[in-house]
């Protein structure tokens, strides 16, 4: 199956041809075969316990797999839960984690929630919003949810191109006097144009929410991505690149702040007797902070895996004719979260296409995000959800596909991946 071209004037993804000279000419095979030998190298040497590594004739690749620990160093925290019956209501495990993840990440305060979109209900009512909140289409479903669970309009604007984050320009065309509030994602874990952001919300006096679910770790500008904006929602589910199980935090800038948010993920509780505010159960339990207590002794070499799994997938995959990686924000330090490509009108198959392709072959990458929150039933019939309002968006919707990365993702087979993707 072909791709279909779009016209070139309309093409948001058009970028000046590549120089014949570049390194674009390396041969793929001659390339991974160097590739392969130095990503086990890495592999070899990074202090990170031997998962089941999945290899070639295994069971299927899929996107993602999530990271475990050893069960042997979870067991002792376990007992202690048995002994202490201590399950809930921000136990011990619960505060040491606080402490640990404050610290690690390098944010002023940290709440910790059951799940993020629990996380992000709360932080929207401890912002007190009201009217409309502008927010992407390039999401997953649960950053809009959010929204309308708390009784206010999600206004869609469009991305940028090379970021695929809310473009600021489309942020402020977007505001309008019911505005109250702007709700972007750092997509994959790369920043926003955080600083253009801020200056919109100074202007028009609007609070910034950043949906960080895949932002764990990262760091632009010398600090945390999270210490930006009024309030930053971060995921922790199985998936993600520190997960507890099921999870999520909001870090916020204040002790009141996140005292606020205690109470309302605790009922609105106010003390034994009095309940201060309309909250919800979002706490997380024991279990689940013990495990992150355990994830986080391990978090560093996690990383390091994944940006070996990065570093070769853009070495295989370059000068791959009809074929982008997603480059990344100059952030300080990146996560590796995802890996996203861009299969433009000269790849000699269509996004859809490659991707029934290699699942036939057992591997399993994502369309992410496919489609568009806009499209939604619950959405569509929005002004703002348009596509022709949405260009960047829904072009990036037809074109991603996020190809599998995980710790201990086996080299040999990104090496297959690449040159399946290389030889379609």
């Amino acid at each position: 199956m072909q791709a279909r071209p779009l016209e070139a004037s309309a093409d948001p993804f058009d970028e000046p041809s590549r120089s014949a000279g570049d390194a674009s000419s390396l041969p793929v095979l001659a390339t991974l075969r160097r590739l392969e030998q130095e990503y086990a190298e890495v592999l070899e040497t990074r202090d990170l316990p031997a998962g089941p590594a999945v290899a070639e004739t295994d069971e299927p690749i899929f996107v993602t797999r999530p990271f475990l620990p050893p069960l042997e160093e979870f067991t002792p925290l376990l007992a202690r839960i048995w002994q202490t019956r201590v399950l809930t209501n921000g136990g011990p495990y619960h505060r040491e984690l606080e402490r640990r993840l404050r610290d690690h990440l390098g944010v002023p305060q940290i709440a910790l929630f059951n799940n993020a979109t629990t996380a992000l209900i709360v932080a929207l009512r401890a912002l007190h919003l009201s009217g409309e909140v502008i927010t992407t289409p390039y999401s997953f479903v649960a950053t809009s949810h959010a929204l309308l669970w708390s009784g206010l309009t999600p206004v869609f604007a469009d991305v940028d191109p090379h970021t695929l984050n809310l473009d600021p320009a489309a942020i402020e065309a977007a505001i309008t006097p019911r505005t109250s509030a702007i709700l972007p994602v750092h997509c994959y874990g790369h920043p926003c144009d955080v600083e253009a952001i801020e200056a919109i919300a100074r202007r028009h006096g609007l609070k910034v929410i950043y949906d960080a679910a895949h932002a764990f770790g990262v760091r632009h500008h010398g600090r945390s991505l999270l210490t930006y904006g009024d309030l930053s929602v971060l995921s922790f589910h199985a998936t993600k690149v520190f997960n507890t199980f099921e999870g999520g935090a909001i870090v916020c800038a204040d002790g009141a702040r996140k005292d606020q948010i205690d109470k309302l993920k605790n009922f609105g509780h106010d003390g034994e007797t009095c309940v201060g505010d309309v909250g919800l159960n979002g706490k997380m339990s024991e279990l689940n902070a013990a495990l992150g207590l355990v994830q986080l002794d391990h978090i560093d070499a996690a990383l390091a895996r994944r940006r070996a799994i990065d570093a070769a997938y853009r070495e295989g995959l370059r000068g791959v004719p009809g074929l982008r990686c997603l480059d990344d924000c100059s952030e300080d330090a990146a996560n590796y979260a995802y890996f996203p490509v861009l299969i433009e009108a000269d790849y000699p198959l269509s996004r859809d296409a490659l991707n029934e392709a290699l699942k036939r072959e057992g591997i399993h990458p994502r369309r992410y995000f496919y489609p568009l929150i806009s499209e939604f039933p619950m959405y569509r019939s929005l002004p703002s959800a348009r596509r022709e309002l949405l260009p960047v968006a829904a072009a990036a919707a037809d074109r991603v596909l996020c190809l599998p990365i995980y710790p201990d993702l086996d080299h040999a087979v990104v090496s297959r991946i690449i040159r399946r993707i290389a030889n379609p």
